[in-house]
């Protein structure tokens, strides 16, 4: 196949790409910023469907792998910024890419959507901006896409991993409080774990079959405290990981949504209404289970082991 990745400088997309070529597959890479075998550059939040349909053209499958994440904290309201960033780009893509005759497209998502479909009483879609953009991005995807272009949606969890210089976004202020001299508390919960390579092996999987479902990924299911504890024994700092009370979590994330209120703020997940979700056991049953342990020694290598 010829496939085209959006997204291909990221930490998944690059995945993507390398896996993709392993394959046999003819890439083209896009991304936002320049970058050591991005082939195009091109931000997906501007982009026209002309801009998209130029790229695409002569293309069989699109991959998109950019978007904004939960841990951003616009200016309320924040729905917009999402659908900016998760919804409006998918739909112009996935419409220029319908009008050039592709046959099949994987859109990177949230495992949220997952929790979305089997907990409906929860309402997540109605009390978190973010969740709502990825539940969006999902129906207005495939809504541009058509019936004659199916597209899979992968619904990730947190992802461990490295590509080049490229780490999750959510691994810094991890990296420094592990190797700190600070106490490792971690609430009740937890959550499915994933690798980018895992990711991307579902993807082109998916891109292969020309399958247009929903694929919850999961390579493991962590409670925090076992996530903790594995993130600082593989930065070389491993020490006893003590049980922080839910409701203490709960009164910290209110003052923080009072604090963004103050200032004119919103985040992605709502603070009010973040501890019901963050202090569940949001687990999947792996369709390919594997160890994360490699991937965790990679985002978090032991002092002097960086690459």
């Amino acid at each position: 196949m010829k496939v085209l990745v959006v997204g291909a400088s990221g930490l998944v997309g690059r995945h993507v790409v390398e896996r993709l070529r392993e394959r046999r597959h003819d890439v083209t890479s896009v991304a936002r910023t320049a970058r050591d075998g991005v082939a195009h550059t091109l931000d997906a939040t501007t982009a026209t469907e002309a801009e998209f349909r130029a790229l695409l053209a002569g293309h069989d499958g699109v991959v998109f792998a950019a978007g904004a994440d939960d841990r951003e904290v616009p200016r309320r309201p924040a729905y917009p910024v999402f659908h900016r960033g998760n919804v409006a780009p998918v739909v112009r893509l996935l419409t220029a890419a319908r009008e050039e005759g592709l046959s099949r497209a994987v859109v990177l998502g949230s495992y949220y959507t997952h929790f979305h479909r089997l907990h409906p009483e929860w309402d997540l879609a109605g009390r978190h901006p973010y969740i709502r953009s990825r539940v969006e991005q999902a129906r207005a995807g495939r809504a541009a896409a058509g019936p004659g272009l199916p597209v899979a949606v992968l619904e990730l969890p947190f992802v461990f991993g490295r590509a080049g210089d490229r780490l999750p976004n959510w691994s810094g202020p991890l990296d420094k409080w592990v190797r700190s001299r600070s106490p490792l508390l971690a609430p009740p919960g937890g959550s499915a774990a994933t690798t980018a390579a895992h990711v991307a092996d579902i993807a082109v999987d998916a891109l292969e079959r020309a399958s247009g479902e929903d694929i919850p990924v999961a390579a493991e299911n962590l409670t925090w405290p076992d996530m903790i504890g594995r993130i600082a024994a593989a930065a070389g700092h491993p020490r006893p990981v003590r049980r922080l009370p839910g409701a203490v979590v709960r009164v910290a994330l209110r003052l923080g949504g009072l604090a963004q209120r103050l200032t004119g703020k919103q985040s992605g997940l709502d603070p009010a209404h973040a501890g019901a979700l963050l202090l569940r056991e949001l687990f999947v049953t792996p369709v390919r289970p594997v160890s994360v342990d490699a991937a965790v020694a990679e985002t978090f290598p032991r002092t002097g082991a960086r690459a």
